[in-house]
C-alpha cells in the first residue's frame, strides 16, 4: 500500500470512529461541562517536602489555575514517604528500593467551607541501588519525581470525573 493510500485510510478510520462516537453520546472527560472550569479554579495546599512540593509544582502546572479570579476550591495534600529495601544480596544490601507514596487529599469548597471530595492515592515506584553515592541520590530524586508526576496524573484524573458526575444533569 502506497504512503497516500494509507494515510486515506487513516483518516477514513478516523472519521468512522468519530462518526459512531458522537452518534452514541460520547463525550471526552474534559469536554464534560464544568471540569476544565472546576479544574482550573482549584488552588493546591500542600505541606513541606522535597516530594509534596513536586506534587504540588505539577498539579499547579496541570490544573491551569486561573490566576484571574479567586479560587472557588482548595485541595488540601498530606504526603507520606517510606522507602524499603528490596532485593537484598547474602551480605543484606539492597539491590533496588521501593518508595510508597501516600497522598491524602481533601478537597473544600471555600464558600461554604465544606468538603466535598476526600480520598487517598497511593503510588510505588522502584529505581536500583548503586555503590555510588551520587548516582544512589540521583536514582532516590528521580524516584520522588516519578512518584509525584504519577500521583498528580492519579488526581488530576479524579477531580476530573468528579466534576464531571457533579455538573451532569439529573435524569
Amino acid at each position: 500500500m502506497s504512503p497516500s493510500l494509507a494515510r486515506i485510510a487513516v483518516a477514513g478510520a478516523a472519521l468512522a470512529v468519530a462518526t459512531g462516537l458522537s452518534g452514541c453520546g460520547f463525550t471526552p472527560l474534559y469536554a464534560a461541562p464544568g471540569v476544565t472550569a472546576g479544574l482550573s479554579s482549584i488552588e493546591v495546599n500542600v505541606e513541606h517536602g522535597r516530594t509534596a512540593f513536586l506534587l504540588a509544582q505539577d498539579l499547579e502546572d496541570s490544573l491551569a489555575r486561573d490566576r484571574s479570579s479567586p479560587a472557588a476550591y482548595r485541595l488540601d495534600l498530606r504526603v507520606q514517604e517510606h522507602q524499603y529495601p528490596r532485593g537484598l544480596v547474602v551480605s543484606g544490601i539492597a539491590t533496588r528500593y521501593e518508595t510508597h507514596v501516600t497522598v491524602t487529599y481533601r478537597l473544600i469548597e471555600l464558600s461554604s467551607g465544606q468538603v466535598i471530595k476526600t480520598g487517598v492515592e497511593p503510588v510505588e515506584v522502584s529505581y536500583a541501588a548503586t555503590a555510588q553515592p551520587y548516582a544512589e541520590v540521583s536514582a532516590q530524586e528521580d524516584a520522588e519525581v516519578r512518584a509525584a508526576n504519577e500521583a498528580a496524573d492519579r488526581l488530576r484524573v479524579t477531580l476530573a470525573v468528579f466534576f464531571a458526575g457533579r455538573n451532569r444533569p439529573a435524569g
